[in-house]
């Protein structure tokens, strides 16, 4: 992974090149945003309002007892502007041997084209051998357009990146730390953090795993060494997506190819005619920082806010912003059951003690803390009355809600929910609770770590 020393220094140089003094408030206007009830697409294009209804109404009689999707699907709708798509089939993924297996199936059988977006793609095991599938396809005459961001492939030697270059591969570095190298404006704090492999224009994966052999061994192996950050498995998740929901991933990726001014795309089918693969209702949701504030993250505050049973979260980086705290608080003091699962150990250690800051205040509203032990945590994910999912790349922390590109899918219907709700039952069985009484005697030096840590969060 990225050297931390390189990351901090990065951090601490971003404060004298932007002078913020104070963290700012995110402020979607989520009153006044609602709309007509929302309509569909399936593979065929719009479908009618009656048919339309006729979908949700099956999802809402589910047997979950909840009006989220009256409350909050039109204001989604009216805030991300990508549309609900039915006609999906949906594959959750725990963890990088699982996915690579997938991701490696897929590209193996790609006939047209492979569009791939990523953070970190690592010289190591698992990226050189992303490196020699993607090349095999390049020659046998699929085109791969890779983007990776500059700052999350800082460690990685120019000649990996050189050597697929050569075999005909479109790279693109999104955002270079090199001013001079720069195509748009030159803005080092704004990083392409999502991760995206479309296949063909018909199969998509996105999470939160990147490529790197930190994810090589999965989490649920068992080990008799004591537990080190160095040695720990990385837990993590990550989606298989086919059926007409796939387009709004692939105009997605096109969309910043061109906006980071990117050589012409080679004349390939990127949008073949959708097909029906399933039967989920799935919405693709992406956020950039040149945006007037993230659309997952009003999304997010929108379904917590109409949340009536439960909010499920798991996620790897939790520093929140004054709304995502108030709508946490809020949901747990009018008895929804809120709860978090966060690290036990990180890779990021300002992230960490940040979010640790504000346990306090979320355990006296009620709010129940988990803390994933034996891991390194990397999930994010939320389940919000077992009916409303996501999965994507994007962190609980300042840097995803306004510095980054991020992806996310929503994933609709108590069929997916459970399968969530079963992932997160696991995870929590692998977690320790926090309570308010043991909290409140913790160390003076974890104290000052996180007095310490909230003051950088804006940057982290």
């Amino acid at each position: 992974m990225l050297n931390q020393c390189v990351r901090y220094a990065l951090a601490l140089g971003l404060v004298f090149l932007a002078g913020c003094s104070s963290l700012p408030r995110i402020t979607p206007d989520l009153a006044q945003r609602r709309g007509p009830p929302p309509q569909l697409e399936g593979a065929h294009g719009p479908l009618s309002a009656a048919r339309s209804k006729a979908i949700l109404d099956g999802l809402r009689s589910s047997g979950t007892e909840t009006n989220i999707f009256d409350r909050h699907l039109a204001l989604e709708e009216a805030i991300v502007g990508s549309p609900l798509t039915a006609g999906n089939a949906v594959v959750l993924l725990q963890d990088g041997p699982a996915t690579y297996r997938a991701m490696f199936a897929a590209i193996e059988a790609a006939q047209d084209h492979i569009n791939m977006e990523t953070y970190i793609l690592e010289d190591d095991e698992v990226g050189q051998r992303f490196a020699e599938v993607l090349i095999a396809k390049q020659q046998q005459g699929v085109q791969v357009n890779l983007i990776r961001d500059s700052v999350g492939t800082l460690g990685t030697p120019a000649a990996f990146f050189q050597r697929l270059v050569d075999s005909g591969i479109q790279v693109l570095e999104f955002n270079p730390v090199n001013p001079l190298l720069a195509r748009t404006s030159w803005e080092l704090n704004q990083r392409d953090h999502r991760k995206l492999l479309v296949v063909d224009g018909r199969t998509a994966f996105l999470g939160g795993i990147n490529i790197s052999s930190v994810y090589s061994g999965g989490s649920r192996r068992r080990s008799t060494q004591p537990p080190d950050e160095n040695r720990l498995a990385w837990r993590d998740t990550d989606l298989q997506l086919s059926g007409p929901v796939v387009a709004e991933f692939q105009k997605l990726f096109i969309a910043t190819w061109v906006q980071q001014k990117g050589p012409p795309l080679a004349a390939k089918n990127y949008f073949p005619t959708p097909t029906r693969a399933g039967n989920q209702v799935v919405r693709a949701i992406g956020s950039a920082p040149g945006e007037p504030f993230s659309h997952i993250y009003a999304t997010l505050l929108s379904a917590i806010g109409s949340a009536e049973t439960s909010v499920s979260l798991t996620n790897a980086y939790f520093a929140p912003d004054p709304q995502l705290l108030e709508a946490l608080e809020a949901a747990a003091r009018r008895g929804v059951d809120v709860r978090l699962i966060l690290p036990s150990q990180t890779d990021s250690w300002l992230v960490f003690h940040a979010g640790r800051g504000y346990y306090e205040r979320l355990l006296r509203a009620g709010v129940k803390i988990y803390q994933r032990r034996g891991v390194i945590l990397h999930s994010k994910t939320a389940l919000i009355d077992g009916v409303w999912a996501t999965v994507g790349s994007t962190n609980l922390d300042w840097r995803s809600f306004l510095h980054n590109q991020e992806l996310n899918a929503v994933v609709l219907g108590a069929e997916f929910g459970s399968q969530v709700q079963a992932m997160f039952a696991k995870d929590l069985a692998a977690s320790d609770e926090v309570t308010l009484e043991q909290w409140l005697c913790r160390p003076i030096d974890q104290r000052l770590k996180e007095i310490f840590s909230r003051a950088w969060e804006y940057w982290l």
